[in-house]
């Protein structure tokens, strides 16, 4: 079976989770408008990736802010993957939902692999999952969960079932980087294929665009470039522009199950765990 997937590459603005929201929202309604049935959004875009107004404006899943999502998913009749900042008690995690056309979150993730830089601010992530839906196993990560130097992180989530990983992401770069000099995107691209030779999953990153003006990385700038790359498919939204591109998504069977991933790994030639 065969979907449409929407990557919302929407603007996120530090410290204006209205405005953010609502164009999240949107974005919602302009991807199941164009046929597809899962929506892909940004790391952390009710507020911006380590701004600081976190401390302040952060608010609790469910909440308000994943109220917002919540009602567009219902309305819309789509699933939605997004990243919100979350309060839980006196702790900030860099999380994400997913949501099903019900309005029901069925899958919450916090990021595990969290920038040094940003733990002054988050708290490590304590949990993992997928879940079967209609649409295949869907798993949930967080940007650099899918470094290459984390990718036991989706390891887990392909041995787990999943059949597409959607990762909300917040890709940034200096402010005067030229990307026809230096282009943007190999560190992702290596690891996805890595993912996606192993275990036939699909891998969906959507980053945002705009500048970032708080926090240790101020003054940098989100990139965009989102990208979904999978057997026979790789596909790379535009730098540095709002963008909804669509995309078809063909799930494939996992490669094994339990103890026999060893042999299948091995013979795709994984010499790892």
């Amino acid at each position: 079976m065969s979907y449409r997937v929407g990557m919302a590459q929407t603007l996120v603005e530090g410290g204006a989770p209205g405005a953010n929201l609502r164009r999240a929202a949107d974005a919602v309604r302009g991807a199941a408008a164009q046929g597809c049935r899962l929506v892909v959004l940004p790391e952390c875009l009710d507020l911006g990736w380590t701004d600081p107004s976190a401390r302040e404006l952060a608010a609790p899943i469910p909440g308000p802010h994943a109220d917002v999502l919540v009602r567009a998913a219902r309305e819309a009749g789509v699933f939605v993957a997004a990243g919100l900042v979350e309060r839980a008690g006196p702790r900030l995690f860099n999380a994400a939902v997913l949501i099903a056309p019900t309005g029901d979150i069925v899958l919450h993730h916090r990021k595990l692999n969290e920038l040094d830089i940003a733990l002054d601010l988050y708290s490590i992530g304590d949990r993992l999952g997928v879940v079967e839906t209609e649409l295949g196993t869907l798993g949930l990560a967080i940007c650099a969960d899918n470094f290459g130097s984390s990718l036991a992180v989706s390891h887990v989530l392909a041995r787990m079932g999943a059949q597409v990983i959607v990762s909300p992401s917040a890709w940034a770069v200096d402010a005067d980087h030229d990307n026809a000099r230096d282009p943007y995107g190999k560190l992702w691209r290596d690891s996805y294929r890595e993912l996606a030779a192993l275990y036939d999953v699909t891998v969906i990153g959507v980053s945002n665009v705009g500048p970032m003006s708080g926090g240790p990385w101020a003054g940098r700038k989100c990139i965009g470039c989102s990208l979904a790359l999978g057997p026979g498919l790789l596909v790379e939204a535009p730098y540095g522009a709002e963008a909804l591109v669509c995309i078809e998504v063909t799930p494939r069977a996992p490669v094994a199950r339990g103890t026999g991933f060893a042999a299948a790994l091995a013979a795709r030639g994984y010499r790892g765990p």
